[in-house]
């Protein structure tokens, strides 16, 4: 889906400032504009496709492309935006709704409980599964070097432009709009946390673990190899002293999440670093 491949469109001084309901006024510009809406039939169909697969309709094109502009598509075209800013705003608005939506329907929880249902609610895996399955992958507009070295699939770059489509939606449909659509697709992950289903956060909850059971303290150590944009990074997770997990991923966080869940599952299975010691010994 071709887009323009030069400067973006130049953009008003003094935007319109939103109404009541936390959105511009329609059809008023903003600063993320990154294409020329009115000359651009690529841009329409974008922004069409990226409503169609989150449920919203956007009122027009420029921030819903913006939103899905990593900065290796705009540095190879010469682009005066990213999605970096919106991401900024849509991570604010995240949290807001989550921590709100968890404080209402989870009652029960005490505030340790709720801390780390948002923690597992709004981190990156979450984030980039939430994304995987609205199809942005596929829609996201990526650089050369980032296609190539299979960028759609990167969580860090899913998570981010996730964030960044939630700051568009908010900018462009406003806070009730924004506040829908992170209900409709979080709120599942959420209950299935509380039920103790679903994903953790597994750093979180070794580090609390391995102090009652193990007495020790996670020590990560992290390698990467590769070239810098497609580095691979392994992470080692030590408990008392000795190797407990081990994990791989595209980023440093995904690949101490995975050493911890394996650390975890050790310990959730009866295995305790003394004990090895012990039988060495």
């Amino acid at each position: 889906m071709p887009l323009p491949q030069g400067p973006s469109a130049p953009t008003p001084t003094a935007p319109g400032a939103p109404d009541g309901s936390g959105a511009p006024p329609q059809g008023s510009a903003t600063p993320e504009a990154s294409a020329d809406a009115s000359g651009s039939s690529d841009a329409a169909d974008l922004a069409a496709a990226l409503g169609d697969a989150i449920g919203v309709e956007f009122r027009g094109p420029d921030l819903a492309v913006t939103s899905l502009t990593h900065r290796s598509y705009a540095f190879e075209r010469g682009l005066a935006v990213t999605n970096e800013r919106l991401e900024f705003l849509g991570d604010a608005v995240l949290g807001l709704v989550v921590t709100d939506l968890a404080f209402l329907a989870f009652p029960h929880l005490p505030e340790g409980e709720l801390a780390k249902l948002r923690a597992a609610t709004v981190n990156m895996t979450s984030l980039a599964d939430v994304a995987a399955d609205r199809g942005l992958g596929e829609l996201v507009l990526l650089g050369r070097g980032e296609e190539l070295s299979g960028g759609r699939q990167k969580a860090s770059i899913l998570a981010d432009a996730m964030e960044a489509v939630l700051g568009a939606v908010y900018l462009d449909r406003g806070l009730e709009v924004a506040s829908e659509l992170i209900v409709r697709l979080f709120r599942p992950r959420m209950e299935e946390y509380a039920r103790g289903e679903g994903d953790r956060d597994y750093k979180t909850v070794l580090q609390e673990l391995s102090a009652q059971e193990v007495g020790s303290v996670p020590d990560y150590r992290v390698a990467a190899r590769g070239p810098d944009h497609m580095k691979e990074f392994t992470a080692t997770v030590y408990l008392a002293g000795e190797p407990w997990g081990q994990g791989t991923g595209r980023s440093k966080k995904e690949a101490e999440q995975q050493a911890a869940h394996e650390a975890y599952a050790r310990i959730q299975a009866g295995e305790r670093p003394e004990a090895r010691d012990r039988r060495g010994g």
